[in-house]
C-alpha cells in the first residue's frame, strides 16, 4: 500500500509499505478516508522530534472505514465510519480508569525512551516517532488502530467526514485546553495561535461562559477565520504590543486564563525570536518557548496558563520568576482524546462546533509532500490540507 513517509530531515516521500495486519484480537483495520497536515507534524519533519527513523510513517489525525476487526472487539463491525484518537489508550490501566488517556502505561511499546526523556514514558501516538511507541502512522491507504473499542468512535449520521476527521485531535486537543485550564463563566481569556488547535480552543472558552476571548496570531487567513467561525476577538501580533493591548481590554487587569496553542517552534516579531531560533538551530535548546513566556508575562496575577502546543525537551529563558511572584497555576498536557471525543461528537452534530471550515486544501495521499511544504509555508492561504487517498 501507499503511505507517506519521513525520510529524513525536511524531506517526506509516498512510498510503498507492508500492508498492515491485526496483531491483537483489540485491533481493527481502517480504510483511510481522510487525514490532515497538522502542525505537530512540522516538528517531526524538521528533525525537532528525537527518535524518528527513516521510512516511519506519518500522520496522527484521521477518519476511516473499519475493514477488518480482531474477535475481542465489540464495539465496531466491518462498514463502520469511524474517528480516531491520535492518543492510544489500553482503557485498564490506572492512567486511562482516570480519563489520563495521553498517560497510558499499556501502549508505548519503547518506554525508555519516554523515560529518559520526560521521566516516565507517555502513551502511544500514531506516526509520532519512536520515542511515542513507534506507531505507524495514519497517512496511509490502510491503517491498524489498536485499542479498538477505546480509542475508536463511531461518526453519527449527519456529521460529513471533513468535520469529523478535526475530532480526532484538534477538537480534543483545544476543548482539554479551557477545560483542564479552568475557564469558567466571566472569565477573560486569550489563547495564543490561530491553527485548528487554537481556534478549538478559544471556541471551547466561549461554550465554557468565557465573556471575552481574545486569540493571537499574526496569519491573516486564521484572524479571519477566528473571528468568523470561533466568534472570537483577535488581535494581529505584529501590528501592536499584546500585552498592553490585552491589558487595555482587560481593564488593566490581565486574562484569567491564557492558553498556548503554538509549541515548539513558535514565531515573534522580536530580537528574543532570533535568539531562540539559532539555539534551537544549534540544538542548544529543543523547543523555542516564545508564546509561552507571552502568556506567562500577560496572565493576570493568580491566574492560570495551560500549555497546550507540542515541546519535545528544555527551553532557555524561562520565566520562573514571573511564575512564583505571579501566583501563577500553570498546566500543560498531551491530547485526552477518549474523555472528549463522544461529548464533542455530539456538540458538533448539535451545531455547537463548526470544523469543516478549517480545510481549506484538499490533495491526494500522492500529492500529501507538496501539501505539507504548502501548509509550512502558509502559501495559498493554507490552514490545513486535507489528505484523501481516493482522490
Amino acid at each position: 500500500m501507499k503511505a507517506l513517509c519521513w525520510e529524513g530531515v525536511n524531506k517526506l516521500s509516498v512510498e510503498q509499505v507492508p500492508d498492515p495486519e491485526l496483531r491483537n484480537d483489540q485491533d481493527i483495520l481502517v480504510r483511510l478516508v481522510a487525514g490532515t497536515t497538522c502542525g505537530s507534524d512540522l516538528h517531526l519533519i524538521g528533525g525537532y522530534i528525537p527518535a524518528m527513523r527513516a521510512g516511519d510513517v506519518i500522520g496522527h489525525e484521521f477518519v476511516g472505514e473499519v475493514v477488518e476487526t480482531g474477535s475481542a472487539v465489540r464495539r465496531h463491525k466491518v462498514g463502520d465510519r469511524v474517528v480516531v484518537s491520535s492518543f492510544v489508550g489500553c482503557g485498564r490501566c490506572w492512567y486511562c480508569a482516570n480519563d489520563l488517556w495521553s498517560l497510558c502505561d499499556n501502549t508505548n511499546t519503547n518506554p525508555g525512551v519516554g523515560q529518559a526523556l520526560f521521566g516516565y514514558e507517555t502513551a502511544g501516538i500514531f506516526g509520532y516517532s519512536h520515542a511515542m511507541g513507534g506507531l505507524r502512522g495514519s497517512h496511509a491507504e490502510y491503517v491498524r488502530v489498536p485499542f479498538a473499542d477505546h480509542g475508536a468512535f463511531t461518526i453519527p449520521e449527519g456529521i460529513d467526514d471533513t468535520s469529523a476527521l478535526f475530532v480526532s485531535d484538534s477538537v480534543p486537543t483545544g476543548w482539554m485546553g479551557a477545560d483542564l485550564g479552568g475557564v469558567k463563566p466571566g472569565d477573560v481569556v486569550a489563547v495564543w495561535g490561530c491553527g485548528a488547535v487554537g481556534q478549538m480552543a478559544a471556541r471551547a472558552a466561549i461554550l465554557l461562559g468565557a465573556e471575552r476571548v481574545i486569540a493571537i496570531d499574526r496569519i491573516p487567513e486564521r484572524l479571519e477565520m477566528t473571528e468568523r467561525y470561533i466568534g472570537a476577538e483577535t488581535i494581529d501580533y505584529t501590528t501592536t504590543d499584546v500585552a498592553a493591548e490585552l491589558r487595555e481590554r482587560t481593564g488593566g487587569r490581565g486574562p484569567d486564563v491564557c492558553i498556548e496553542a503554538v509549541g515548539m517552534e513558535a514565531h515573534s516579531d522580536g530580537p528574543m525570536h532570533l535568539y531562540d531560533q539559532a539555539k534551537q538551530q544549534l540544538r542548544l535548546q529543543t523547543d523555542r518557548p516564545t508564546a509561552v513566556r507571552h502568556a506567562i508575562h500577560a496572565c493576570r496575577k493568580g491566574g492560570t496558563v495551560f500549555i497546550l502546543g507540542v515541546f519535545a525537551g528544555a527551553v532557555d529563558k524561562f520565566p520562573l520568576g514571573a511564575v512564583i511572584n505571579k501566583g501563577l497555576t500553570v498546566r500543560g498536557s498531551q491530547m485526552h482524546g477518549q474523555r472528549y471525543i463522544p461529548m464533542l461528537l455530539d456538540r458538533l452534530a448539535a451545531g455547537e462546533i463548526s470544523t469543516a471550515h478549517l480545510a481549506t486544501h484538499s490533495v491526494s495521499l500522492d500529492d500529501a509532500p507538496t501539501a505539507y511544504d504548502m501548509f509550512k509555508h502558509k502559501t495559498d492561504g493554507c490552514v490545513r490540507a486535507v489528505i484523501r487517498p481516493g482522490l
